[in-house]
């Protein structure tokens, strides 16, 4: 919280940080959930993020069924997880077909579209979904969006802590100093850029920071320079206060979710550089073979609420489950775990330190702890310092979560001595110490 008890950006980056999917971040299976997954439940494979067997269910229920709603938009959900995209249509489509009006279908098969840039399809979506602003936002874009010019971009941290800043250009002017979050979705700019830019909204809309009423503003960015690679013809959001003046001054703007799976991106944390590749075939296969070399094992991702990125992970010597991903951001904890999770895993907890931070823009108290062992594939930090929030709810569906569950999530310090590559292609996430080559 900021000293004048408002709600700052970086308050609520460090809540993002303490509870950035928090909606999908619930405690291990209880024992009758386990036994429905064992059984083949479909609904509690896909809980307890046993997506592939999910699946399998789903279909099953299909042949025998093909007018269950729930089973064809499921079907649909897990393939739009894993970025299969005929897959993810072929079923949301079907179970569009059966209830046109339904608003989660919709939401799927919006964020489906436009995961593959086809904006103007998911504008009816977006409208029966209820988002009229997404609606309006996408509908307003001609021509092909986030258009990729040049093949490598390296981009140097200017500094890491309390968040990472890398130089970008907007339209064509001096470099501004952006941070970036996989806890966000879209390009965003202060206003101040986006005047300098010449931007103009497409749509506006009120919402409340926490602190206030702000205004929210979307539009289209013609460039977007980040080093060597180019975006162009970009979907970007800026936020004003009523008086048109920042919402806040920590930086000139954040990097989404939405660029980074347009293009094969490195965070380098142990070289302090992005690296940003146009997705090719041969740079894919660069990406492999130097993870191999490195002897880093593709990991799982799941792309999920249309940013919130997965993977699996332990936490304190559990098996392997799904969690969450946050690279960038800002705090000082390497993860999260929520409380019922910690608990349950007899982590230490310091109850005698809460820490007031923020959630969704509103007030929350987490709690140090310290689990033995954190581990993603074969990155590991012991005994370090960590969050959990009691408060958080176990498990939130549609339209406020995943509706799976997760133990917790990877925050900012995790990854200081690695570096990290996300394949929104082949749908693997790589891990390696030290810097990337």
């Amino acid at each position: 919280m900021a000293d004048d008890g408002k709600w700052d950006r970086r308050s609520l980056l460090r809540g993002a940080a303490v509870v950035a999917g928090a909606a999908a971040t619930t405690p291990l299976l209880g024992r009758a959930a386990t036994a429905r997954a064992a059984g083949g439940d479909a609904d509690a494979l896909f809980r307890a993020g046993e997506f592939e067997r999910a699946g399998r269910a789903y279909e099953e229920i299909l042949r025998k069924d093909p007018t269950n709603l729930n089973a064809a938009r499921q079907r649909g959900h897990v393939g739009l997880l894993s970025n299969r995209f005929p897959e993810a249509e072929k079923y949301l489509t079907m179970a569009l077909k059966l209830a046109p009006e339904d608003k989660e279908t919709n939401a799927l098969l919006g964020d489906c579209y436009i995961r593959q840039d086809k904006l103007s399809l998911s504008v009816p979506c977006w409208q029966a979904a209820g988002e009229d602003s997404y609606a309006k936002w996408f509908g307003a874009i001609r021509g092909e969006p986030y258009q990729i010019h040049g093949d490598t971009g390296r981009v140097q941290f200017e500094q890491t802590d309390p968040f990472p800043l890398v130089k970008a250009s907007v339209n064509g002017g001096p470099p501004k100093l952006f941070t970036f979050y996989t806890g966000a979705s879209n390009l965003s700019l202060t206003s101040t850029v986006a005047k300098e830019a010449g931007l103009k909204p497409v749509v506006s809309q009120e919402v409340d920071f926490g602190s206030g009423p702000v205004w929210s503003h979307y539009g289209v960015l013609d460039s977007f320079r980040l080093g060597d690679i180019e975006l162009r013809n970009v979907p970007v959001g800026w936020s004003s206060t009523k008086s048109g003046e920042d919402v806040d001054d920590d930086s000139d703007g954040m990097i989404g979710t939405w660029i980074f799976y347009h293009l094969l991106t490195t965070f380098d944390y142990a070289g302090r550089q992005l690296i940003l590749r146009r997705p090719t075939s041969g740079t894919a296969r660069k990406v492999r073979a130097d993870a191999a070399r490195a002897g880093a094992k593709p990991l799982p991702l799941w792309l999920a609420r249309d940013h919130y990125l997965h993977s699996t992970g332990s936490f304190a010597g559990s098996d392997p489950r799904v969690v969450g991903v946050n690279l960038g951001g800002v705090g000082e904890i390497v993860a999260g775990l929520i409380g019922e999770t910690a608990e349950r895993l007899g982590v230490r907890i310091d109850h005698e330190r809460p820490i007031g931070t923020a959630a969704q823009s509103h007030p929350t108290t987490a709690y140090p702890c310290y689990p033995k062992e954190v581990r993603l594939g074969d990155a590991v930090a012991k005994e370090a310092y960590c969050y959990t929030n009691p408060n958080q709810r176990v498990n939130v569906p549609w339209p406020y979560g995943t509706g799976f569950d997760t133990m917790g999530w990877f925050a900012h310090c995790f990854w200081k001595p690695y570096n990290v590559t996300l394949d929104f292609t082949g749908m693997n996430l790589y891990i390696a110490r030290g810097k990337a080559t």
